[in-house]
């Protein structure tokens, strides 16, 4: 029988990211970072299957949840945070079988690296990252034991990951820190040098199939688009590097299994984006307009609609358009600062 430990107490509060509880929640004796705990304070070891979950914000994607905890052999969850988000310990729990659900709160480099609190990641069979503020996120995590624990994960014992709305921004190798403030899409494609486009290369977490994609959330609701393609033409411009790009929109969920196939959950719609090596942009230069036109195909766009239960497949593993189904091709171009599409 599950033994309660730590009962949060809760007001909502609204974030851009999820329904949160009163931030000001008690912590676990002998749990450094533990702001709840729900379940058995037994550690076990349960079958796990690896598999990585973008959630693009808004609220909780449950389908997306079940697939994790399928995957996480009904074992030990931990919750990630740096705002006192305590609230998807009761989520998670009431979904699926689990042995406990903990949430920790890491606001302090102190605390990323403190053994106990890597340790507890590390014993994790699912992990999943809140919403919040990335920049966060990277400052206070990057480089740390937390963020060698949770590559570890990934990498090594290969549990279910998920991340939603920041979470999901920094589960790609290639990662928009939003340090300063948000980018927004008009600005940035008048201006791709704009002081908010911040991104970086590969150095904090390492997801399967993601070192080559970056990832952007809230997606149709806030418009994004055109700001994620500018982040993209800077990474071409500034490493080199053609990146793909995966954005779900808010209550939808691209979940890629261990053989990176990706399906996507939830109400709305996901986009999967590739760059051409032989189409790179025309023009991306501080205080200029965005060119990257090619004749109207310059990337080339998978946009699958969610369902409950998983709708659509795309392989991410090598963005292979042959493989995709379920979904709709379009080609987006930027034209003269002006993000255009049409269908294929």
């Amino acid at each position: 029988m599950k033994i309660l430990t730590a009962i949060l107490t809760a007001t909502a509060i609204c974030s851009t990211a999820c329904t949160m509880r009163n931030p000001q929640l008690p912590t676990v004796p002998g749990r450094p970072a533990s702001i709840g705990y729900i379940g058995d304070t037994a550690d076990v070891t349960t079958p796990v299957k690896g598999g990585v979950a973008l959630i693009g914000g808004g609220g909780n994607v449950n389908g997306a949840f079940q697939w994790m905890i399928d995957r996480s052999g009904g074992g030990d969850v931990v919750v990630l945070t740096a705002s006192g988000n305590g609230g998807y310990n009761h989520d998670i729990d009431s979904l699926g079988k689990v042995n406990s659900v903990e949430t920790l709160n890491i606001t302090t480099r102190e605390l990323a690296n403190n053994d106990t609190v890597a340790n507890i990641i590390r014993n994790a069979e699912m992990l999943f990252i809140a919403g919040g503020d990335q920049s966060r996120y990277m400052n206070q995590w990057r480089g740390t034991k937390v963020n060698a624990a949770i590559n570890y994960l990934l990498q090594e014992k290969k549990a279910p990951v998920g991340g939603t709305s920041a979470g999901c921004a920094i589960l790609s190798g290639l990662y928009y820190s939003g340090e300063g403030g948000s980018a927004v899409s008009d600005s940035v494609l008048a201006n791709p040098y704009d002081p908010l486009v911040t991104l970086y290369n590969n150095d904090f977490l390492h997801a399967p199939f993601l070192s080559q994609v970056i990832s952007d959330q809230h997606y149709v609701k806030r418009g994004r688009a055109g700001r994620h393609v500018t982040f993209m033409s800077r990474i071409v411009k500034d490493h080199g590097i053609f990146p793909r790009g995966i954005a779900p929109d808010e209550k939808t969920a691209v979940c890629i299994d261990e053989t990176g196939m990706a399906k996507v959950f939830g109400v709305s719609k996901a986009y999967f984006i590739l760059s051409d090596s032989l189409k790179k942009p025309e023009l991306c230069e501080p205080g200029q307009p965005l060119e990257w036109n090619h004749n109207g195909e310059a990337l080339k766009v998978y946009e699958i609609q969610a369902s409950d239960t998983g709708n659509g497949s795309f392989q991410v593993a090598d963005f292979d358009p042959a493989r995709a189904s379920g979904g709709a091709w379009y080609w987006w171009w930027v034209e003269k600062g002006q993000l255009k599409k049409k269908a294929i």
